[in-house]
């Protein structure tokens, strides 16, 4: 029986590629979803019959979803559908030992209650703020604090982006990613700590309307422009959720 012939090693090549494409094409609806297939092909210069491709692998992974969004003004035919990232998406692309985590926080606040972890997510975010604090307090423009701010929650695996709002009184600062968020879903402190953070930072009171933690497809602040009231103190206190006012890309 003849030997079969080797594979040559560039076979595997277009099954790598796929993989690759895949991946940046799901960071990329994680970081600006809701994300039409045009906005993607635009955005990775693809074309769009290649983007639908990948497009129907997630979907049919469970990876994405797609995303109702409201249309501005008049528009002849057919609505263009957007998509957004899935819990299946986001942990795709999460770190790992998030139980160990989770299993830490759980032991602390046995020992020490409720203050215990408000003092745990307080030090954290402080670390944040010696880590990012002169970057971003360099300057007195609200909007330009906001886009460092963006930049380095980004550098931090935070997949952040900043999206204007109708009337320009506002924008909303997103979070694609939380490298924490299974560890958030069972310890809100993380993210009232987080929200205290960007007060303090940004030298306006901010609202926190959606987190991934609680099931949105991204966390959204709300950061108000135009006014300069006293920084919030870095003590974290919950606040009511408002109801989420997303920016279309």
């Amino acid at each position: 029986m003849p030997t079969p012939a080797p594979v040559p090693a560039s076979a595997s090549a277009p099954a790598e590629e796929d993989c690759s494409t895949r991946d940046r094409i799901l960071r990329l609806i994680v970081e600006d979803g809701p994300v039409s297939v045009v906005r993607l092909a635009e955005e990775l210069d693809l074309t769009a019959a290649g983007v639908r491709r990948h497009v129907a692998a997630l979907l049919a992974a469970g990876e994405i979803a797609e995303h109702d969004v409201p249309a501005l003004g008049r528009r002849r035919g057919r609505p263009a559908r957007h998509y957004v990232a899935t819990a299946r998406g986001q942990a795709a692309l999460s770190t790992a030992y998030s139980d160990l985590a989770a299993e830490a926080l759980a032991f602390l606040e046995t020992l020490g209650g409720e203050e215990a972890l408000r003092e745990f997510a307080r030090r954290r975010v402080l670390e944040m703020h010696s880590h990012h604090g002169d970057a971003v307090t360099g300057t007195d423009d609200v909007v330009e604090r906001l886009r460092i701010l963006a930049d380095r929650l980004s550098d931090d695996g935070f997949a952040a982006s900043v999206r204007p709002l109708p009337g320009g009184r506002a924008v909303q600062l997103c979070q694609g990613h939380c490298p924490v968020q299974a560890v958030a879903a069972h310890f809100p402190q993380l993210c009232e700590a987080e929200t205290a953070l960007f007060s303090e930072l940004l030298g306006v009171h901010v609202q926190r309307l959606s987190t991934l933690a609680t099931g949105g497809h991204v966390c959204t602040t709300h950061v108000p422009l135009g006014v300069t009231p006293a920084p919030a103190p870095l003590t974290p206190a919950p606040t009511a959720p408002a109801a989420t006012v997303e920016g279309t890309p």
